[in-house]
């Protein structure tokens, strides 16, 4: 009787456990859920938000830069900070961080306020990113359970990147955009409660310590390079500013390097990039982020410039992208049996350049139906790369060192897609620039006062603002618009060229014999 006692106790303690860890795995892939929603549910509602504070599109460029600089430059100090002082109280206050800036946010009375609003919800999103994906290693040890964990966070992420931009359109068009920071309140409320109360502290006593100027010299460097290719086109692209800007990031980032190497324990142990196909793996990322994740952005800004779309419809129209996002890892898993790793991704780079191309051919045709297809292709392409180029970065490194792998990992995508809204969105205004000044000069119209400016309202959707220096012109503003539409074709050109130097480069780095002196690398 007493061992059919103990047994039936065994059972419900293993049973409480199980539904603990469950709990947990729900919380922080919610956690992680809520960060991806908010990276791509803002850009259907970019229009809105331009027109609304009279921002022009290098306030727009800022507005998403602001938070993924924030985001990528803090990814790897947050982990530590989140192994020495405690994953839960880092959780805690990344939510309660993330939480007021969605207030600044949703109650932003000018761009410049937005901006800051959303630079200080990066460093929340960093913080909760970081500490969620550490509580689940750290609560799921088996190699069982943390595939079934992460298949479960995965799917959670897939979800969120889906519903995100129909998500961003009903809210815009039925609320107004700014309740798409302010719905973030309730949510972080609810996480925040659950957090404190299912989630144990942990930590890592033998985390590395901080690296401060590793950490500054990566943010300024990008950070001043991103201010100088956004600010360019109205500084000019020859004057003081610009190249002090992108010289003193150049600078920072080439620092960078000996500041590294001459840590005991770095941030970022740049010997794993002796390995070809660890540099192969990180280009692939670069190269997924920068010509296919970066669509998130700018597709809903082209759908609602070009097609006249409202934020439902541009979010509706976005929906075949991101569900062959979602749909097509199940793909690359089916092909890595027939196919090496590199080749998969080889193919998937093939697919976002191939569908980049149709977009851009549909953008001088003007037909949706042909925008449909290349996001169908490109989509298809980025559902490939987007679990596997994490995994082939994982692949190259010792266990012991995925932590580390990991941060170079997310940091590298997000890197990439805020040096891409830049170098994309200098092709995007100064083509549409160039394009309308030859119009208006072919047509016998007047160029208006405050070009760059005009340039600028055109391309962040705003054209009631720019119809009046216009002269009012409807001629005038159909040329604007026609040069928006033949300026995103070669933006779309260049994200195709992108994926395809990315291919070549992914593909001969990667199918390269791994050296085994890797391993040999100190942890």
């Amino acid at each position: 009787m007493s061992n059919i006692q103990t047994s039936s106790h065994a059972d419900a303690t293993d049973e409480a456990r199980r539904r603990k860890e469950r709990n947990i795995l729900l919380i922080c892939s919610s956690v992680c859920a809520l960060i991806v929603l908010d990276t791509n549910i803002v850009a259907v509602s970019l229009p809105s938000v331009a027109r609304s504070l009279h921002a022009d599109f290098s306030d727009i460029e800022w507005i998403v830069s602001a938070y993924m600089l924030a985001f990528a430059s803090l990814l790897l100090p947050a982990g530590s900070l989140a192994d020495r002082f405690g994953r839960k109280r880092m959780m805690l206050l990344g939510l309660g961080l993330f939480a007021m800036a969605s207030l600044g946010c949703g109650l932003a009375w000018s761009a410049g306020a937005l901006q800051i609003a959303r630079a200080v919800k990066g460093v929340g999103a960093a913080m909760l990113l970081t500490s969620a994906l550490a509580v689940i290693g750290h609560v799921f040890h088996t190699e069982k359970d943390r595939t079934h964990a992460w298949a479960v966070w995965g799917a959670c992420m897939g979800v969120s990147m889906t519903v995100a931009p129909l998500l961003g359109g009903v809210i815009t068009q039925l609320l107004g955009w700014r309740w798409i920071f302010l719905l973030n309140l309730p949510v972080c409320l609810c996480l925040g409660m659950l957090v404190y109360r299912e989630v144990a502290e942990s930590g890592d006593a033998n985390a590395a310590r901080l690296d401060p100027w590793g950490s500054l010299l990566l943010s300024g460097g990008l950070g001043c390079v991103i201010w100088a290719l956004i600010n360019a086109n109205a500084a000019g692209w020859s004057s003081a500013a610009t190249l002090l800007r992108a010289g003193g990031g150049v600078l920072m980032l080439v620092l960078f390097v000996p500041v590294e190497l001459m840590q005991k324990r770095p941030m970022i142990d740049l010997r794993l990039f002796r390995h070809a196909p660890f540099v192969g793996a990180v280009l692939a990322m670069f190269g997924y982020a920068s010509s296919a994740q970066v669509m998130m952005t700018f597709l809903p800004l082209y759908l609602q410039n070009a097609f006249s779309y409202s934020a439902i419809v541009a979010g509706l129209a976005m929906l075949p992208f991101a569900l062959a996002m979602m749909i097509f890892p199940r793909v690359g898993a089916a092909l890595t049996r027939y196919m090496p790793l590199h080749g998969v991704m080889g193919l998937g780079m093939a697919l976002v350049c191939a569908g980049n191309v149709l977009v851009a051919i549909a953008a001088y045709a003007g037909t949706y139906w042909m925008v449909l297809a290349g996001m169908l292709v490109t989509g298809s392409g980025a559902g490939l790369l987007n679990g596997n180029t994490q995994k082939a970065i994982m692949n190259c490194v010792p266990r012991e060192r995925t932590g580390m792998a990991s941060g170079i990992s997310t940091t590298t995508r997000f890197a990439a897609i805020v040096l891409a809204i830049a170098c994309l969105g200098c092709v995007l205004t100064v083509r549409t620039g160039s394009y309308l000044k030859d119009g208006l000069t072919g047509a016998n119209l007047p160029q208006p006062a405050g070009f760059t400016d005009v340039v600028e309202r055109i391309v962040a959707g705003d054209s009631a603002a720019a119809l009046p220096a216009l002269g009012n012109s409807l001629e005038a503003l159909h040329i604007a618009q026609t040069g928006f539409a033949h300026a995103f074709a070669l933006l779309m050109l260049a994200a195709a060229a992108i994926a395809a130097v990315s291919g070549v480069l992914l593909f001969r780095l990667m199918g390269r014999r791994k050296n085994t002196s890797i391993d040999a690398i100190p942890v």
